[in-house]
């Protein structure tokens, strides 16, 4: 018998796996979405992320990671289902670097995903540049960002926006 939070957190992953299924097969022209989290939580992103890059790694294209100092591990790719002969990291230090880099790669076409991790919000223009880049592309890009507590006491926000015109 399944405890309610076993119960919940199967109906999560669930959604998750559907959610994922008709995002990666949508007719889309690009999608740019940031997703906020807390970095002792990180089973919640991968719940969120990890059927969407299952299912967008069935394409031909690759999956771009544009990380900070952190290198993914082969064993975390394969384990979390993720084609290991599809999956490309590059390390960037400098954020602009890391926004220039991501908006090229999303204007290629070569990649149905690229990830990259910045720390502040982005302004106008660059959401709009990341936007155009995508639709260009037909590629979704991820911006991760982790959320720090601003006052001792406070508990960090979890978040995802989502900057589409499939929702409203």
């Amino acid at each position: 018998m399944y405890s309610s939070h076993q119960n919940r957190a199967y109906g999560s992953r669930r959604l998750a796996k559907e959610t994922a299924g008709a995002l990666a097969q949508a007719e889309t022209r690009g999608l740019i979405s940031e997703v906020m989290y807390n970095e002792d939580q990180p089973w919640m992103t991968q719940l969120v992320l990890l059927p969407l890059l299952q299912q967008l790694g069935q394409q031909s294209r690759w999956q771009l990671w544009l990380t900070p100092q952190q290198r993914l591990s082969r064993e975390w790719v394969e384990s979390a289902g993720l084609p290991l002969t599809k999956v490309m990291q590059v390390s960037q230090m400098n954020p602009q670097v890391t926004l220039d880099s991501m908006i090229r790669a999303l204007e290629t076409g070569n990649y149905s995903v690229v990830i990259a991790w910045l720390h502040d919000d982005l302004t106008d223009d660059e959401h709009r540049r990341l936007t155009a880049a995508a639709e260009k592309g037909n590629a979704m890009g991820f911006l991760m960002r982790p959320v720090q507590p601003s006052l001792p006491g406070d508990r960090p926000r979890s978040a995802l926006r989502i900057h589409s015109g499939m929702v409203h």
